[in-house]
């Protein structure tokens, strides 16, 4: 941590907070400029906080310089983490793609969906068996005969699953179900103790981006997980809140950069949930894709007219294949590969 002092800061205050640094541990180090002092903390920083010095006499400022996140740091580990998911590895030079429907709603429409993006390509089956809503008058999804009209359909085609988590009290329900990847939601990015919770367990997670989180934030609650002991974390941007109602949210493709410099966990991107319209999902998920994605997470309905939720935004069989041709490639122009 660097403190700056004003330039009429005194001795008695430079005094002071060399005393506070050596009082939590650490060694000083003093830089007197001709204007300002300036005041480093050496040692592991991360038992200070800028509160501590910001409002000392003679301090104008407090500036840490490690990340309050370390698990999940690139600094830590320089080389890319790969997430195992029952053979498939996210994160490696395959680009995976997870597809399905946004909720689960019937035995018949989880095996046509299953089926369908197993045709198309898709490597892994995603299906809403619990629902966070805007409105609790919508939707709310099946709960636990969900869970299980989804494994049915991913068992017909050797497809793993991924689904959402709302509640640290079904969390032994997804053991059970034996849920391949656990999704946190948007709503959830910053339900630490369901993030503790799944930080426990030894199963994949992908981290959602809530809608007005920063990507320290992010990072931050991705920390949660790690330091439970389970690194099997996977980010998803799926767009932020922005002033412009053309579309339901904006997707961040500085972000997935962001992470990659900052991170080296798996980034994916959600870009049916950032536009909320399936005709721009093409072109954001090969926007995602040259940006450095590690895969993508789309809806997929077998009649998204039909659908009991966000039928708007869900490609059909038809333009789930189109899209997958397009992207293959491209994946290949980027030096990677797609199924």
């Amino acid at each position: 941590m660097i403190i700056v002092m004003s330039p009429g800061a005194t001795a008695q205050s430079i005094d002071d907070v060399v005393s506070k640094i050596r009082a939590a541990g650490l060694a000083e180090h003093v830089s007197r400029g001709t204007e300002r002092t300036i005041i480093g903390a050496v040692g592991d920083e991360r038992c200070l906080q800028e509160s501590m010095f910001g409002l000392m006499p003679g301090v104008e400022r407090a500036l840490r310089v490690l990340k309050d996140y370390r698990i999940v740091s690139r600094e830590v580990q320089p080389a890319d983490t790969v997430v195992h998911v029952r053979g498939l590895a996210i994160g490696g030079r395959a680009l995976q793609v997870i597809a399905g429907p946004c909720s689960v709603e019937t035995p018949a429409q989880m095996a046509q969906a299953a089926s369908l993006v197993r045709a198309g390509g898709a490597t892994l089956l995603r299906g809403g068996a619990f629902k966070p809503r805007s409105s609790p008058y919508s939707f709310q999804g099946l709960g636990v005969t969900g869970l299980d009209y989804l494994q049915q359909a991913a068992r017909e085609q050797g497809l793993p699953v991924v689904s959402e988590l709302m509640d640290v009290r079904m969390l032994d329900t997804f053991l059970e179900y034996d849920v391949d990847v656990i999704e946190i939601g948007a709503r959830n990015m910053q339900n630490t103790d369901l993030l503790k919770e799944v930080g426990r367990i030894n199963k994949p997670v992908i981290l959602k981006r809530a809608q007005c989180a920063t990507v320290n934030d992010w990072l931050m609650a991705a920390e949660y997980i790690a330091i439970g002991g389970n690194h099997n974390i996977v980010f998803c941007e799926r767009g932020v809140r922005s002033f412009d109602p053309a579309v339901r949210n904006t997707l961040d493709i500085t972000a997935i950069p962001l992470l990659k410099r900052e991170t080296h966990l798996p980034v994916i991107v959600d870009p049916s949930h950032a536009a909320g319209k399936s005709w721009l999902v093409p072109a954001l998920a090969c926007a995602a894709l040259a940006a450095g994605a590690d895969g993508l997470l789309l809806e997929v309905h077998p009649a998204p007219a039909e659908a009991w939720c966000d039928g708007e935004q869900a490609l059909d069989g038809a333009a789930f294949a189109l899209l997958m041709a397009q992207l293959r490639p491209l994946a290949q122009v980027l030096g990677r590969t797609l199924a």
